[in-house]
C-alpha cells in the first residue's frame, strides 16, 4: 500500500493515479451516496478542484483505496472560495449556511479536508489500517503546507474514529443532515500536537 499527495505540479509523475482518485470518488459519491455532483468521463469533480488543493490518495497496484481533498482557506477561484465557507455564505444549495457555530476561518494557516473517502472494495479487514494511512498522510501533507489546523465537514460518529486513530479532534458546528439523509458535522483538528 502506497500514500501519495498529488499536486497540479507532480501530478504528471504519477500517472494515471490522479484521475483514478476522481473515479474513486466518482463511484464512493456518485455511485454509493448517490450524490448529485458533477461528473465527467466516469470522473467526479467540482469547482473547489483547482490548483490551489493537493489531494491524498492512498493506492495499491493502481487501485485508489481512500483519499482527501486539500484546500487553503484563503483560496479563490471566481465566486468561490472554499466549501464550507462558501456554505456558510449560501452559495452551496446542498449544504446547510447554519454548519459552523462561528464564522468560517480564512487563514493561511487553515487548510480544509473535504472529499474524505475509503472505498467501498476496502475489506473490513483493511479499512482501519487505510483509514490511518490516510490520515497520517493528510496530517503530514497539511504541515507541510504550513497549515496548524484543518476544518472540515465528517459523517456524525467520524470524531469517535479521529480519537481512535489519534487525532485531536472537536465539533465546530451542530449535526447538520445533508441531500439525501446524510448526518455530519464540522470538525476542526488541530495539528499542533502531530509534530512527528
Amino acid at each position: 500500500m502506497q500514500v501519495t499527495t498529488l499536486s497540479y505540479d507532480n501530478l504528471h509523475n504519477h500517472g494515471e493515479l490522479f484521475a483514478n482518485m476522481f473515479r474513486a470518488r466518482r463511484k464512493t459519491f456518485i455511485e454509493h451516496r448517490k450524490w448529485d455532483l458533477p461528473e465527467a468521463d466516469g470522473m467526479e469533480f467540482d469547482q473547489y478542484d483547482t490548483p490551489a488543493s493537493r489531494w491524498v490518495a492512498v493506492h495499491e497496484f493502481g487501485q485508489v483505496l481512500a483519499g482527501v481533498r486539500l484546500t487553503p482557506t484563503t483560496a479563490r477561484c471566481g465566486i468561490y472560495s472554499y466549501m464550507i465557507r462558501d456554505a456558510q455564505l449560501g452559495l452551496l444549495d446542498a449544504i446547510p449556511q447554519d454548519l459552523l457555530f462561528d464564522e468560517a476561518p480564512v487563514a493561511p494557516h487553515v487548510w480544509e479536508s473535504s472529499r474524505v473517502f475509503v472505498s467501498h472494495d476496502v475489506p473490513s479487514k483493511l479499512r482501519l489500517r487505510v483509514q490511518c494511512a490516510l490520515i497520517s498522510e493528510m496530517v503530514r501533507a497539511a504541515r507541510t503546507f504550513g497549515a496548524t489546523s484543518l476544518i472540515g465537514i465528517v459523517p456524525e460518529h467520524s470524531p469517535r474514529l479521529a480519537r481512535r486513530t489519534g487525532i485531536d479532534c472537536v465539533p465546530a458546528g451542530p449535526v447538520i443532515e445533508t441531500d439525501g439523509g446524510d448526518r455530519n458535522v464540522c470538525i476542526n483538528i488541530g495539528l499542533a500536537t502531530k509534530l512527528h
